[in-house]
């Protein structure tokens, strides 16, 4: 079997259907409800970001990382297994076989600083601490290694994100806000949902329309097949800058139709996952991304997102932690932060191939 058919097959595996949101571990064993398996999953990939841009780790080690937490918790129920737990795990094992090695004591000292709030340089090596949170790691990846099948075969959309940039180049602003609406992508399970190109191509199409504003084409217009047909000529003072229908994604990717309403239904997780936000004091961009109209051809389906800050109240949880630190809203153009993998320079992304000094 060839390298592209046993990547292939891997990750067909890995693919599960909406309705196995509903039936996870969680829900069936451990009657979690959905909105706050979800919104634990947001907080998990937050602080396995958190942990991977502390440790210097390349992006794509933090993207294989995060797909493993969400691939984990199809396995096992986030009662059994607490998330920053299996998110220091995921991260130690992707340091591994991402050739991005990094001591277990070092991982072990980051998980330390970050949950105790204490600055890592007042955390001693042979700390009781220290030792107790290697010994979780070590006990937890064991698991992680049994959930995984040993399978560490990871695709990601920000690989075919950097095609499409080569092949249509269209503005840093698109470009940059594409990137940050992906990582936040690994905040949701859509990367259990949809194949990397389907995930890269609503990444796109949304920031596109973000970017252009409420008076360009729609997300309808966008991914329609065939292309909406032009529309009566208009006197030039009227007319947009964004008049015309950008579809460089679909048309780059060349989707059929049950894919273009796989990009649909993408779409309308992305746009319940940034509605879910606590918008009071965001950022003027996010609160303009979540109040995008979702696309019509997306599947009717119950909601899956709940307001986090309701989330957090019926956990007895802090609102001020309600809402987990996303890319999309450190700026108002969308830039990576300190807790999010940045974008390289265009066509500068590739898998890591040798070691981090």
């Amino acid at each position: 079997m060839g390298a592209t058919s046993l990547a292939a097959s891997t990750s067909s595996q890995w693919m599960f259907p909406l309705s196995a949101l509903h039936n996870t571990p969680s829900r069936a064993t451990s009657g979690i409800p959905l909105e706050k398996e979800l919104y634990d999953r947001s907080r998990g990939v937050e602080f396995l970001y958190r942990l991977g841009v502390s440790l210097g780790l390349p992006s794509s080690a933090m993207y294989t990382a995060a797909t493993w937490f969400h691939r984990f918790y199809m396995r096992y129920s986030m009662e059994d297994y607490h998330r920053q737990d299996v998110a220091a795990s995921c991260i130690f094992l992707a340091t591994k076989t991402e050739e991005c090695g990094r001591k277990l004591r070092d991982v072990a000292k980051v998980v330390c600083s970050k949950v105790s709030h204490i600055d890592i340089a007042k955390i001693k090596d042979d700390s009781k601490e220290v030792e107790e949170c290697q010994t979780s790691i070590l006990l937890t990846e064991e698991v992680l290694l049994e959930g995984l099948c040993f399978d560490f075969v990871v695709s990601s959309p920000q690989a075919d994100l950097v095609d499409l940039f080569d092949a249509c180049p269209n503005g840093t602003h698109i470009e940059e806000c594409a990137w940050s609406i992906a990582n936040d992508s690994y905040r949701t399970p859509l990367c259990l949902l949809y194949p990397p190109k389907i995930m890269a191509a609503a990444c796109y199409v949304l920031a596109e329309r973000a970017i252009e504003g409420p008076q360009s084409s729609s997300l309808d217009d966008r991914i329609a097949s065939p292309a909406p047909a032009a529309s009566l000529p208009t006197p030039p003072s009227h007319k947009s800058p964004w008049s015309g229908t950008s579809r460089r994604a679909i048309e780059h990717f060349g989707f059929n139709e049950t894919e273009l309403s796989n990009v649909a239904d993408a779409l309308s997780i992305l746009l319940e996952y940034y509605g879910a936000q606590d918008l009071q004091g965001a950022c003027e961009f996010l609160t303009s991304v979540a109040s995008i109209p979702p696309p019509h051809g997306a599947a009717h389906r119950e909601e899956l997102y709940k307001p986090f800050a309701h989330v957090a109240a019926a956990a007895n949880q802090p609102v001020s932690v309600a809402t987990p630190e996303h890319a999309i809203s450190q700026g108002a153009t969308p830039s990576q932060g300190g807790s999010t993998p940045g974008k390289p320079a265009s066509g500068a992304w590739k898998p890591v191939s040798d070691p981090a000094p």
